[in-house]
């Protein structure tokens, strides 16, 4: 058994009570390497499979006050969906204890406490009695629950005959309509559609002002910057870092950032291969880089950083007024924005030899997605390319700090005045 990095979370005062308290939690399964054996191969040749013990979470400890909202992100098999399932006493660990205080509702996997043979209303009575109602107090809510899950015409349809939003639908409907104290929910909300997944948001955050405890797994990391009290990054089974949420959420994000920066390798040389290239060649754009505000190079930006575009270049002869310009695409040829030297009056009377031209974005307008660099230079009439890099430079930006749609942040302010 592997020995688990200690992760010191901030102790808890006294007075502050406790919803969950984990700790040191561990949970393997088996990954089995044989296809299904026959009864015969069993029983006769006594022949055992082989299996590799894959531990799921290493060690893992944390508590989360009442009335918190905790958020567990991670790539996927680092254990996030283990550790809810274990707190919905779903499984149970190898190791370790798990204190619960207060009554759990849970949304895992899509379809999970739901029986496929029932109707949708027999399947809300049964769920509310398993999470410990009277068929009475299921009575006086079970309006509340179908109207939210807008499913009153197929309410009593057998859930197996059910599309997966109206699962997602229903589920959602009872497990946050039965009054719970503390709220288990999976990724299962990204089966919703949008105007769902924004209802489902709504009555999150109202759960949130009632101070229910919360825990939510999920890869939408600006929802859980944004609904999250506390967050926990749990890598390879165990925990990378307990804290605010935005904070341990912007850690995770550069992590993933520079592995990717890592896999994909920056070429240092100035010409990716993709894209096209021509000119004339009297002056050449030697090298190309995207730069942070340290000077350092990098892919993957966040919107409203810093970026530098910086062209190396080299002049073959004297050339009189040259400009430099460049083209911000989106991967699917869309032109951004585009600009060059001799809009803003930089240019240079003449230029010989060896030297670079930078172009400063202060603050990156650009919203999450991938986009393509096309930089050149040109004469000053702009007749002639003397070297030009048509969409070569491949750069993402993430935008999880905002919830705004599109290519671009549009610079404005809200104003709301009342009459």
């Amino acid at each position: 058994m592997e020995v688990s990095e200690e992760i010191k979370q901030e102790p808890v005062e006294e007075k502050e009570e406790l919803a969950i308290k984990a700790k040191d939690v561990w949970k393997d399964f088996r990954l089995f390497q044989d296809k299904n054996q026959s009864l015969k191969e069993v029983f006769l040749k006594r022949k055992r499979s082989n299996f590799e013990t894959f531990w799921a979470l290493k060690g893992v400890s944390f508590n989360v006050k009442k009335g918190v909202t905790l958020g567990l992100i991670g790539d996927n098999g680092s254990g996030k969906s283990t550790m809810l399932k274990i707190l919905a006493n779903i499984l149970r660990p190898q190791k370790g204890d798990v204190e619960i205080e207060g009554k759990v509702s849970a949304l895992l996997e899509l379809g999970t406490g739901f029986h496929p043979e029932l109707t949708g209303r027999e399947n809300v009575y049964l769920n509310g009695s398993i999470l410990g109602l009277s068929r009475k107090e299921i009575d006086k809510k079970f309006d509340t629950i179908v109207e939210f899950s807008e499913l009153a015409q197929f309410i009593d349809t057998p859930v197996k005959n059910y599309s997966s939003g109206m699962y997602v639908r229903l589920g959602f409907a009872v497990s946050t309509n039965v009054d719970p104290d503390i709220l288990l929910i999976d990724e299962i909300l990204a089966v919703g559609d949008e105007s769902f997944q924004r209802k489902s948001l709504d009555k999150l955050y109202q759960l949130k002002h009632e101070k229910k405890t919360i825990v939510l797994v999920s890869h939408a990391l600006s929802s859980v910057a944004d609904i999250c009290d506390e967050a926990i990054w749990l890598d390879r089974g165990k925990v990378r870092k307990i804290g605010d949420a935005r904070q341990v959420v912007d850690a995770y994000m550069s992590d993933v950032n520079r592995q990717e920066e890592e896999r994909s390798g920056l070429d240092q040389s100035g010409g990716a291969d993709i894209g096209n290239r021509w000119g004339s060649g009297e002056i050449v754009l030697s090298k190309v880089q995207i730069l942070d505000s340290e000077g350092k190079e990098r892919q993957i930006f966040e919107s409203g950083e810093k970026m530098i575009v910086r062209m190396a270049y080299e002049a073959r002869k004297e050339i009189e007024r040259p400009v430099f310009g460049m083209i911000i695409h989106t991967r699917s040829g869309l032109v951004c924005s585009g600009t060059n030297s001799r809009i803003f009056g930089m240019v240079p009377e003449k230029l010989d030899g060896r030297g670079f031209v930078d172009y400063t974005i202060d603050e990156l307008p650009l919203l999450g997605d991938e986009y393509v660099l096309t930089v050149g230079v040109h004469d000053f009439a702009g007749m002639h390319d003397f070297d030009f890099h048509d969409q070569k430079y491949v750069f993402r930006v993430t935008a999880m700090k905002n919830s705004d749609i599109g290519i671009f942040k549009a610079p404005g302010v809200w104003q709301i005045t009342e009459e």
